[in-house]
């Protein structure tokens, strides 16, 4: 039986109309969802007030319970969840994979935080007992983008529920069902109470309303740097928490020792895979003088050798970008940086929405591609001379979240990691890793520093409590 039936995936109507789930490498439509107005914010909101206290209640192993169910579905339905993110989001079966993989991963770690000692007790001037005591914040709003819907959704809905509270989970409506319909169907079915998670798929009214809502403390955002700035701004008028994970620009260092026939396949990987459309894509190639020329070549020859398609019909390296408005963004970067003196060593052209794998040797200050964020299967390369250009390069940036170096010296690497900021380090790999036991975050304008993981989901997701016990009523001057 089909864990997501089309007749039945959305309990109750929402306001915002009926939007097409389309299938971006062909068009095809793939079924219809309904679309959240701001207006269906408050009651969802208020149903998981309601419903979070007693969720909070419960033994510490029902909620575990319940996440390890949640966990065993997705590789149990793993064939029909592969099926919507090849379609939806435009993955090739391995990143799907993948994604089902973490998904079942956050939801066993998260298992585990609702055991983790609540707090500590602390030393106290008074002849009392005194204790911290993590408590459930009570409703989390989640808002995730559309690049890697289900892992985006399910690394903050399975910490937070896991801890006792309710959600509510606005995921981007280009994949409104991978990257919430479908976390839905698995918590029933795990057993979830009703009325802990909402899924109300909208555009930016509908995130804007759950920011602002009152019964909504925390909200944890991943999206674009643009849309984190509004986040933030807002949450902090209403005065409420938010984890902001943004965008990037991140850079892969090659120094002069690496393995060239080894880099070149990592280099790829870090700014083709999923069509380049991740935070974490290596965006800037910075490469020793003396191995530049070879490194362009290879990388080049290495674009040139991918296929690109469909990836339902066709055994592809590289699926469809997202829509026909992130084609546009994709190509004007890459068309400008052309005409700023760019040389496009391979790639540059597309068919549809399908992308070629896009090289641009001599990239400057005034690349544009170099510069910005692109979200699309680009890779500029640009080289360097010395350790000091290369750490000034990697840190002239104004983002701040994955760096990878690759270099036949580990240690070497790790000290020239230690004088670039970055939320995330990898020594001999390229910037796109992800682990459910990891700390995830950046710096600066990649969002505010580290919140999945472990220690990270519990400054997340609960607030900290001060208790203190006395035998006698305390005794005061007056």
């Amino acid at each position: 039986m089909p864990l997501l039936d089309p007749k039945s995936w959305q309990p109750r109507p929402l306001a915002g109309g009926e939007h097409t789930v389309t299938e971006p490498a062909t068009g095809e439509a793939l079924g219809t969802v309904a679309l959240a107005a701001a207006e269906d914010v408050a009651p969802a909101a208020e149903a998981a007030r309601a419903a979070q206290a007693a969720w909070a209640r419960l033994p510490h192993f029902v909620r575990a319970g319940v996440l390890r169910r949640a966990g065993d579905l997705f590789t149990a339905h793993a064939d029909e969840l592969r099926g919507w993110l090849v379609r939806e989001s435009g993955s090739i079966p391995g990143k799907a994979d993948f994604e089902l993989h973490v998904a079942a991963q956050e939801c066993y770690e998260a298992a585990a935080l609702a055991s983790r000692p609540a707090g500590q007790v602390l030393p106290s001037e008074a002849p009392r007992l005194s204790y911290t005591r993590r408590v459930p914040v009570g409703v989390v709003g989640v808002i995730s983008p559309f690049n890697a819907p289900l892992i985006l959704s399910i690394r903050s809905v399975a910490p937070a529920l896991a801890l006792g509270n309710a959600v509510v989970l606005k995921p981007d409506p280009r994949t409104a069902v991978c990257g919430g319909l479908a976390l839905a169907a698995v918590f029933a079915e795990a057993g979830l109470p009703e009325g802990l998670l909402h899924v109300l798929p909208g555009g930016a009214g509908t995130g804007a309303a759950l920011v602002a809502d009152p019964r909504v403390p925390v909200i944890s955002f991943t999206g674009s740097t643009a849309a984190g700035r509004a986040v933030g701004e807002a949450a902090g008028r209403h005065l409420k928490r938010a984890h902001l994970e943004l965008g990037g620009n991140s850079a892969l260092i090659v120094l002069e020792d690496a393995d060239l026939d080894a880099v070149i396949s990592t280099a790829a990987w870090g700014s083709f895979f999923h069509q380049g459309q991740i935070c974490m894509t290596t965006g800037r190639h910075l490469v020793h003088r003396s191995v530049y020329a070879a490194y362009v070549e290879r990388l080049a020859a290495k674009a040139d050798s991918l296929a690109v398609g469909d990836p339902h019909r066709e055994q592809v390296h590289l699926g469809p970008l997202i829509d026909d408005g992130q084609l546009a963004k994709v190509h004007g970067l890459v068309e400008a940086s052309a005409a700023a003196g760019a040389k496009l060593a391979a790639g540059g052209t597309h068919d549809r929405l399908f992308y070629r794998p896009t090289v641009l040797a001599d990239a400057a200050d005034d690349t544009p591609a170099y510069a910005e964020e692109v979200f699309g299967p680009v890779a500029p390369v640009r080289p360097f001379a010395t350790l000091d250009e290369a750490a000034a390069l990697a840190s002239d940036s104004a983002y701040g979240l994955s760096l990878g170096i690759v270099t036949g010296d580990a240690a070497r690497g790790l000290a020239l990691a230690e004088r670039i900021p970055t939320g995330i380090v990898h020594i001999n790999d390229q910037t796109v890793n992800d682990e459910a036991v990891a700390p995830f975050g950046g710096t600066a304008a990649s969002g505010t520093g580290a919140r999945f993981g472990g220690e990270a989901n519990l400054d997340a997701f609960t607030d900290v409590r001060w208790t203190t016990v006395r035998g006698d009523v305390a005794p005061y001057p007056f």
